[in-house]
This record gives C-alpha cells, structure tokens and sequence, in this order.
C-alpha cells in the first residue's frame, strides 16, 4: 500500500518525490506556529506579570471597545496620576476606568468611563486597585474567550496533533528514499 502511494505521488522517481515530504513539513510546521501564535498573547505576558482581562462592557469607549483584552500591571496606588487608565475590583467584578482625581489623602480614586456622563458614584479604595491598564489589544478578548474554553482547548490540541503528524509523515516519506 505504501508503495501504491509513493508511486501515486511520485510516478516519475525524479524529484517531484520531495516535493511532498517538504509541503508535508511546511503544512506542519505552519499549523504549530500558529498555535502558538494564537496562546502567545494570552501566556507570556503572565509571565512578565501582566494580567490579563477581556472588555465586556462599553464604558471605555471608544478608547477601548468591547471585545478588547486589557494589560493590567501591578502599580502602587501613589504613583497613578489623572488620567491614567486604572483595573479595580467592585463586587466581584473587574472594572476598568480613567482616573479623574487621585485623592491621597483619602486614599482613594475618583473614577469615570470614558463613555459615561459622570463620575462613578463611589469612590475607588486604593485597596481595591488591580494595577495600571498599560496596553489594550481590540478584538483579541472575543479570541481569548474561545480559546480559553473546552472547545478552543480541544482545537489546540487537535491542531497541534496535526502538525506533529505532518512532521512524522514528512520524516517517513524521506526515509522511504
């Protein structure tokens, strides 16, 4: 049978014959990269002490949409200043809004989304702060929900399966040389 399929992708001998372990080689190393491409926004920055949340609602547009991922990093609370974009928790949740006043005094911030009329109605506790929003992505936080789920998992592997297969086929076929 291997020899029907050498002969079917090969019937000259000639070097048509490494044409396909190479596209085989190619296909697997492009599936791989992509991949990792595809988790790479999500993991290393984790490592370099971001974290990582998804936009879920519209109160910071149009600077930052729904859909985005934002970069959170740690900061002390007397070095956030007006107008920097701050992550805090309010009741469970992570909110993400610009910071109108830093009352140091008080210890506390006074907030606003970009998209709302007023200032947030409460105050924001300096122990409530998350960190500085340093970076936004659009779009990337609708990605990172699928592949943070059992189905983009699932994919992952499969894909990765794929690649490797690609590979060991590529390496079989060459070695049938």
């Amino acid at each position: 049978m291997t020899d029907e399929l050498e002969s079917a992708l090969n019937p000259s001998g000639g070097k048509g014959g490494k044409m396909f372990p190479a596209l085989c080689s190619v296909l697997g190393t492009l599936i791989l990269v992509g991949v990792i491409a595809a988790f790479f926004p999500l993991t290393v920055p984790r490592l370099m002490g971001y974290e990582i949340y998804e936009v879920v609602s519209g109160s910071m547009e149009p600077e930052i949409p729904v859909g985005s991922v934002i970069y959170v990093k740690a900061a002390d609370a007397d070095t956030i200043r007006e107008g920097d974009v701050i992550a805090f928790g309010k009741d469970g949740s992570v909110v993400t809004h610009r910071v109108e006043e830093n009352r140091y005094v008080e210890g506390e911030f006074i907030t606003k989304g970009d998209a709302n009329r007023e200032e947030d109605m409460e105050p924001v506790r300096y122990d409530s702060l998350i960190g500085r929003v340093e970076c936004h992505i659009p779009v990337l936080g609708i990605i990172m929900s699928l592949l943070a789920g059992n189905a983009g998992k699932l994919y992952a592997v499969i894909l990765t399966g794929c690649g490797v297969m690609f590979h060991m086929l590529a390496t079989i076929l060459r070695n049938r040389r």
